[in-house]
């Protein structure tokens, strides 16, 4: 796909966002066209830049610990500049980028860019459509507004935890998280929704600037969907049920000869198919199963049968026979495994960039598809403060004697 077709083309994003939730926004923006520039503190980045306890990549740029990969996952298609925002100086030049910018996401603590002018006030004041995204923790309102908080966090209060994990007469019975930061994920989605809204709004409808408030708290709670509609309808919060599904029965997670295999019946034709595989026809008509209701009333006695047939045979040789009789299936991948699938490896989920010092590495694809579109177009991370010449020149106009002036001053 080349950058002509995508559909953000020509907008430009100041991403003053560190960590996940706002780096991940802005490179869905990037992803899609969009001109990213990320502001950098001169030496040190993004704190996710230094992130350990994960590999880092070698990108050939003689770093001792290379790319880290954390950083990695959520900074492709942006250029990297570095300011000392803390200074006058470095203020000054972020609200220069600003004035000439569509969107500016930032994701410091509630007042926190208020202290060196960079403000959703104090940007509109020099660029009054300004698309301004605050992403914090708890929203720029309410009693917790100045806490500080983290994606653990956040799945616990939203109640994500509380359905997650077997039930508590399980023997591994615990509330758990789940493995990725998935109200970070579901932060930087909302914040994009929220932005291409608000440009929609802007540019199609005569509308002005906007300051979108997202806090990563709201966005769990809607996150919970159906668990927590459950619970208004109801007034009973919904049960941890391990790898059990809320719906649909069978519906959970059943050892096979050598692994495991995910299967969920959303409906009676599929449980008809799913007794014809594994040998019981007659469970299908059976008083106690013959139905959605009878089934989840009954789910523990079902399961139970249905977990004696399971273990007999390897997990692939059941998925190929699910499969062809058009039951839901799935392995229980890792990975590695899921690398491999061929489902993943033809959407092209697995894609390759380039270093500047030409050292070929991979990143996880955007699972956006326009039809007819092409591929799209993947540039690497940036190093620290790879484009401040070339943003700093060729978009503020600073010659080269001023930009010398403000690195050896600590400004860059």
């Amino acid at each position: 796909m080349d950058s002509a077709s995508l559909p953000l083309e020509g907008l430009r994003v100041l991403d003053l966002s560190r960590v996940l939730a706002g780096p991940l926004a802005s490179q869905m923006l990037g992803d899609l066209g969009a001109e990213v520039i990320k502001i950098e503190r001169p030496g040190a980045g993004d704190d996710s830049r230094q992130y350990g306890g994960r590999p880092f990549i070698d990108i050939g740029d003689g770093e001792e610990k290379g790319l880290s990969s954390f950083f990695a996952s959520a900074n492709r298609n942006k250029k990297s500049v570095t300011i000392d925002i803390s200074r006058p100086a470095g203020q000054a030049l972020v609200l220069a980028l600003a004035s000439k910018s569509d969107v500016l996401i930032e994701n410091y603590r509630v007042g926190g860019l208020a202290r060196f002018g960079l403000d959703y006030e104090s940007v509109r004041r020099v660029r009054p459509d300004i698309i301004y995204c605050s992403i914090t923790g708890y929203g720029q309102t309410g009693p917790y507004r100045d806490q500080p908080g983290y994606d653990g966090i956040f799945q616990a209060q939203c109640g994500m935890m509380s359905v997650t994990g077997y039930p508590d007469d399980h023997p591994k019975g615990e509330a758990l998280r789940a493995g990725p930061g998935i109200v970070d994920v579901s932060g930087s989605l909302y914040a994009g929704i929220a932005i291409i809204g608000a440009l929609y709004g802007r540019d199609a409808s005569g509308q002005k600037g906007r300051h979108i408030d997202l806090g990563l708290l709201d966005c769990g709670v809607a996150l919970m969907s159906h668990a927590a509609q459950t619970y208004l309808a109801s007034g009973h919060p919904p049960p941890r049920r391990g790898n059990a599904g809320p719906g649909g029965v069978p519906s959970d997670a059943f050892r096979c000869k050598d692994s495991s295999i995910m299967i969920v019946v959303g409906n009676n034709e599929q449980f008809v198919r799913l007794c014809d595989v594994l040998g019981l026809p007659d469970l299908s008509h059976h008083p106690d199963y013959c139905t959605t209701e009878l089934r989840i009333k009954n789910r523990k006695f079902l399961d139970a049968i249905i977990a004696s047939v399971f273990v007999t045979k390897p997990a692939a040789e059941w998925l190929e026979r699910l499969v062809a009789a058009e039951v839901p299936a799935g392995l229980i991948n890792d990975l590695a495994m899921t690398f491999k699938d061929p489902q993943v490896i033809h959407r092209q989920m697995e894609r390759r960039v380039t270093s500047p010092k030409g050292v070929s590495f991979c990143v996880v694809g955007s699972p956006i598809r326009y039809v007819g579109a092409g591929t799209p177009h993947y540039e690497p991370p940036p190093t620290l403060g790879q484009h401040t010449d070339e943003v700093l020149t060729g978009l503020l106009g600073i010659g080269l004697e001023q930009l010398a002036e403000l690195k050896s001053s600590g400004i860059l």
